[in-house]
């Protein structure tokens, strides 16, 4: 029990630090941790992965929407969160329109949460309403993630094979949706240019 308790401070230690820094692949640890999970056959630990994963979503995000409340834009390009203005302008009216379902969404679309996150602390996005939104958003992002490892667990003998199937799976992921948003924004770029 020592040896899960020890592994799920970890967890949430990873995907605290990975809300911030977004550089760490929060949903790849998640993912992992549920592949191990699965492996030894207890539910309870499951519970706890996907439980710990949403907190550690949600304090890493309380911490970003903290500094970026109280630093502003001016922090945001200092810590290099803020790269594509025009892109926190949309979502900026996205959100204006839509506060508490572009809040729930955003933690599902790969690359798509700290734009929201950035544009509700900029927008001045009230602090009840983050708090109750992100809730949601985050254990169903766990939930979702938790999945994924639980399929790969499931699917290969050794708990490792399943740790680095459901890593690469989330990796592979991430980078088709990136690669589909850079090629949405080449294509609306040139049509923008050519009509004018």
């Amino acid at each position: 029990m020592i040896d899960t308790l020890t592994a799920v401070g970890w967890l949430f230690g990873v995907v605290c630090f990975g809300a911030i820094v977004p550089i760490v692949p929060t949903g790849a640890a998640v993912s992992g941790a549920a592949a191990l999970a699965f492996h030894q056959r207890d539910p309870v630990t499951m519970v706890l992965v996907v439980a710990t994963g949403a907190a550690g979503a949600y304090a890493g995000d309380l911490v970003m929407y903290a500094m970026c409340r109280f630093g502003g834009e001016q922090l945001a390009r200092r810590l290099h969160w803020l790269r594509d203005e025009e892109h926190l302008a949309a979502v900026k009216d996205r959100l204006k329109a839509h506060q508490i379902p572009v809040l729930l969404v955003s933690r599902l679309i790969p690359g798509g949460r700290v734009p929201v996150l950035l544009a509700s602390a900029f927008a001045g996005i009230s602090w009840r309403t983050f708090v109750v939104a992100n809730l949601p958003a985050c254990a169903l992002w766990s939930v979702v993630y938790a999945a994924i490892g639980l399929a790969g667990g499931s699917i290969f003998p050794e708990p490792w094979q399943g740790v680095v199937a459901a890593v690469l799976l989330i990796l592979v992921i991430n980078q088709a949706v990136t690669w589909w948003n850079k090629r949405r924004e080449a294509t609306s770029t040139a049509e923008g240019s050519g009509s004018s």
